[in-house]
């Protein structure tokens, strides 16, 4: 397994953390950094699922 994939299923975890809480306190930047995030991290794991596959895991 690519370290991307582990980073950026790490920085979605972190995304859906961050959007959770700020939904519930009410801050709209927290909120739109959590969704950011989330998709940095499809975008960093799908990497690494290409680089798996180009590899050959």
């Amino acid at each position: 397994m690519d370290k991307d994939r582990v980073i950026g299923s790490a920085k979605v975890i972190k995304g859906k953390v961050k959007e959770a809480v700020g939904k519930a306190v009410g801050d709209a930047k927290l909120e739109t950094e959590g969704k950011a995030d989330k998709v940095e991290g499809k975008v960093q794991n799908a990497v690494g699922g290409l680089k798996d596959t180009l590899r050959g895991d």
